[in-house]
């Protein structure tokens, strides 16, 4: 965890958001709330996965409210529906996709544009964790995700992935 203190929305403390709201319209808004919390929170804290009975989200101690359990399942859900979750094992621990997967993308190839990687090779590690990545939008991601990301690219002839000795050694070779 980093040292910062999360500073959590004015919203969060108005009671009403830790209950579904019946008309649509309002639960609309109150779960792209939800989901913008949710992504912030993991994001700031680098979290990759979401836990669900473990999060701190659900229950707001200083209004005493919380979400019951099927109200938990009806905002993860909706974030997993919406693309920056996804489920590894339904109803019990998410996926937190910091950013979709053809953003990442983007994210790395503008990365690799602005740092000379065009034409050359680097590592996966290079890309997770290098000295070049630090505050990237895809510094510490999800391996997995990662090489989504790379996938996406790949696909569009943006990049090379070459096998490597260890999944961390692979080789990326940028195009223009």
């Amino acid at each position: 965890m980093t040292s910062s203190k999360f500073e959590f929305p004015e919203f969060y403390s108005f009671p009403p958001f830790f209950t579904i709201q019946p008309v649509l319209a309002t639960r609309e808004k109150q779960l792209a709330l939800w989901r913008e919390l949710i992504l912030r929170y993991h994001t700031e804290y680098k979290i990759k996965n979401l836990v669900v009975h473990e999060c701190p989200l659900w229950k707001n101690e200083s209004i005493q409210r919380q979400l019951q359990p099927d109200e938990i399942k009806t905002v993860m859900n909706d974030f997993c529906k919406s693309g920056h979750g996804e489920w590894l094992d339904e109803g019990t621990v998410a996926r937190i996709l910091w950013r979709k997967p053809d953003q990442l993308a983007a994210d790395i190839y503008q990365w690799a544009e602005m740092n000379g990687y065009i034409n050359t090779v680097c590592t996966v590690y290079e890309l997770h964790s290098g000295e070049d990545v630090n505050g990237m939008s895809f510094q510490g991601a999800d391996e997995e995700l990662l090489r989504r990301a790379l996938s996406i690219l790949e696909q569009r002839g943006k990049c090379k992935i070459f096998k490597g000795d260890t999944s961390e050694e692979d080789g990326i070779k940028f195009f223009p």
